[in-house]
Formats: structure tokens, sequence, C-alpha cells
């Protein structure tokens, strides 16, 4: 593989760094910063190696099936009964996540320019989402996936000078990067960050991108663009960590100008730009793959092809909604409770559809299917979002009701049960999936 072809691989897959490094995950981020120091980098070193291999699982069911991760749960359903369901839930809840989270992503680059400049919010709310429609309007997914590339870029170059120029202790670092510890009441937040790194939507968008890739090249370069991006994350988190107590983006500005002098406050303003930007596009685009795919459409020609006024109306409906909100400078609470609800059920949703997924010979071949290492890693994983899905719930449920949640350890005693229990049939599923086909049998080419 070429220098260059690893290049542009790199750039092409980034768009999966710049889709969960929104402002989600930088307050997410730099509160954990602000509340424990170094302590919790562990988290975001586990959550990028879950994204990572669920990412890979996704994007190798392309690459070796052919169908992409919306069409291979509508074969795996279709005509089961109410099962059938499944897929379009999926979308809705997708759908519905990246409307209600638009608002946050505008909302956040408009921080990030306030902080830079003295305009007024309504011009500059107007300005960004008036940006994402032209990036969203170029007419070719590899044109947004490499202008998303150069994006982040700016974003990385932004936190990394910041963190490197706090001067953290390098053996603070490598302990919290590499021995996991919880402090009391941290284990929500631990959920959160890799809740802002695992994201369901992020799933579809890597299976539906249209690319010509090998396996080799799509993992060489998916890979690097998500470490990256693992690499940001915990840059946040270590800038984060120069504020303390009640966590603002004004608050760290301050914090950083009294670290690094004057100019800090612009790193932090150019950084939450380019998050808030880059997720305002990378929602919508989701959306509009997440609805293709599931509905059944291709990227070529027809009537979900990028072109289409399908595709147009889905990407522009996300952003439409997300633009509405942020005009009215209101975060949609009630939709984005409801989001959260919705996604917390897909995300484990599609978390074991894909482990069972990559465990079927007829759908991946005897090449494409998962060997022992993955399979070990992609348990643990599959766990951890389970958990982070019933926590999600009931946190949700909780706020939309009114009712207190349970204690800390009760709840995460109940989600992991939830998961134990889930075991079985999974294992089950797994075990038959990888059963070679009956002598004569036919079988899916890969």
């Amino acid at each position: 593989m070429a220098l260059r072809a690893r290049l542009l691989s790199i750039l092409f897959w980034s768009v999966i760094a710049a889709a969960f490094i929104g402002p989600g995950t930088v307050t997410t981020a730099a509160s954990a910063g602000a509340s424990h120091g170094a302590g919790l980098l562990w988290a975001l070193v586990f959550s990028t190696v879950a994204c990572l291999i669920l990412q890979e699982a996704s994007c190798r069911i392309t690459v070796v099936s052919g169908s992409n991760l919306g069409q291979a749960l509508v074969r795996q359903y279709s005509g089961r009964g109410a099962a059938h369901v499944i897929p379009l839930f999926a979308m809705v809840a997708i759908l519905l996540g990246c409307a209600a989270f638009e608002a946050g992503n505008i909302l956040g680059a408009v921080a990030g320019l306030e902080l830079i400049s003295g305009v007024p919010r309504r011009p500059l709310t107007l300005l960004v989402g008036t940006a994402a429609m032209l990036i969203l309007s170029m007419g070719s997914t590899r044109l947004v996936a490499s202008l998303l590339g150069g994006i982040v870029a700016v974003l990385g170059i932004s936190f990394l000078t910041a963190a490197i120029a706090l001067r953290p202790e390098p053996t603070a670092l490598l302990a919290g990067s590499l021995v996991p510890s919880m402090p009391e009441g941290a284990g929500l937040l631990v959920l959160a960050l890799i809740g802002t790194t695992v994201v369901p939507y992020n799933l579809f968008l890597g299976s539906g991108l249209s690319h010509s890739q090998t396996l080799g090249e799509m993992r060489f370069g998916l890979g690097v663009a998500i470490i990256i991006g693992g690499i940001i994350s915990m840059a946040i988190l270590v800038v984060g960590s120069a504020t303390a107590g009640a966590f603002s983006y004004q608050a760290l500005a301050e914090a950083l100008a009294v670290r690094l002098g004057a100019g800090a406050p612009l790193l932090l303003g150019i950084g939450l730009f380019a998050a808030g930007l880059s997720s305002a596009v990378t929602a919508p685009l989701a959306a509009a793959i997440t609805a293709r795919s599931v509905l059944g459409g291709t990227s070529g020609a027809g009537p979900w092809s990028i072109g289409s006024w399908r595709y147009r109306l889905a990407w522009a409906s996300v952003l439409g909604v997300g633009l509405a909100f942020g005009l009215a400078e209101v975060q949609p609470i009630p939709a984005i409770i409801l989001a959260q609800a919705a996604n917390g059920v897909v995300l484990p949703l599609v978390a074991v559809f894909l482990f069972i997924a990559v465990n079927d010979r007829q759908l991946m071949g005897p090449t494409g299917l998962n060997r022992t290492v993955n399979n070990s890693l992609m348990a643990i994983v599959v766990f951890v979002t389970i958990v982070l899905g019933v926590t999600s719930v009931m946190r949700a449920v909780a706020g939309g009701a009114g009712i207190p949640l349970p204690a800390e350890r009760t709840l995460l005693t109940i989600a992991a049960g939830i998961a134990l229990a889930l075991a079985v049939p999974v294992a089950q599923a797994i075990r038959r999936g990888r059963r070679p086909p009956a002598t004569g049998a036919p079988q899916m080419p890969s």
C-alpha cells in the first residue's frame, strides 16, 4: 500500500473521528479532567479500542459481504413477525438522536466562535448552519469526508497544542491511561466518556460510506483515524484538568489564559468550533446514510442516490431541526431525553447484532469470520455497551418521569445483571452461525 494511498485512507476515515469528537465529547472529557485530573484517561483508552472494534466489524461486513449494516439488519429480520420492525426502530431512533443532538452541535460550534469573536450568537448560528449545509451539498461523500479530515486536523492541533503547553506529569498520564480506577461517584461519568465515543449512528455511517478499499486498506485507514481521534479526546481531558470547580467553556478559557497566556482561549475556541462544525455535518450525513441503508437504497443511481430528493431531505431535516433550536437558543430537552432512551436501546441492539453477524459463516464466508481474539475483545465491548444502554434508558426514564435514580452502585449492578443474562442467548446464536453448512448446501460468496 503506497504512502499516498495510506494517507488518503486515513483522511477518508477521519469522518468517524469527526463524528464522535463533538461538543458532547469536549464537555464530557473536559469535565472528567476538571473533576479527576488524568485519573479517567483509561476510560478513553477503552472507549477508543471499543470504537475501533465495533467500527471495524461494521465496515468489514460491507467489504466482505457487499451489504452495509442497514441492509444486513433488514435481511436478518425480514419476515420474522414483529422482529421486522427492529431495523425501522433503529433507523427512527438514530434519526431522532441526530436531530435532537444537532442543536447541541451547532451551539457548540457557536460557543467556540464566541470565545474568539465579539459577534452576536444568532449570526454565528446562521453562519455555522450555512457552512454545514454547503459541506453536505457537495455531492460526494469522499469530498465531505476529506474536508472533515481537515477539520479534525485543526481540532487536533488546537487541543494537542494546549495539552502539551500545560506540561502534564508523564507518570500521571501513564498511570491514568493504563491503571483503571473508579473514584467515588465517577461510574456514570466513565460510562458517559465511553458513550460519547461509541455512538450507534457512527456504525451505520462507517458501514454506509461508499468506497472501493480492500479489507486491509480499510483496517489501516480506519484504525489510524480512530486512534488519532482517541488521542485528541485524551488531549481534551488533559486541557480540562486546567480548571477546577463547576465546568464551563468560559471557566476553562479563563483557566487556560492564566496558565498559558492570553492566546490560549483562541486555541480552545478554534478547537470547540471545529468539534461543533464537524459533528454538525456528520449527524445529518449519518441520518441520511442510515435511512438509505435501511430503506433499501444504494449510493449509486436510484431513488436514494446522493443527489436525490430523498437523501437530501433526510439530512436537511436533521440540519433544519438543529438550526431552528439553535436560533431559538434552546436545547430540545424532551427530544434529547427521548433520543437518549431510544439510542440506549439501539446501541446494544446493534452491537449484539454485529457480534452475531461477524460470526455468521453464511454472511461473512470463511475468510471474514471473527477469530478467537476478535471474539474475546468484542465480548467485553458488547457487555459494556449493554451496561451503557441499560443505564442510559434508566436515566432517561427517570428524567422524563421526574423520579430519582437508584444509587450509582445499584444502577450499575442492575445493568450488569441484564448484560450477563443476555450472554447465553448471544453465545448460542454465535455458535449456530459459525457452524459449517451441511454438505452440498449453498454458501454466500465472500
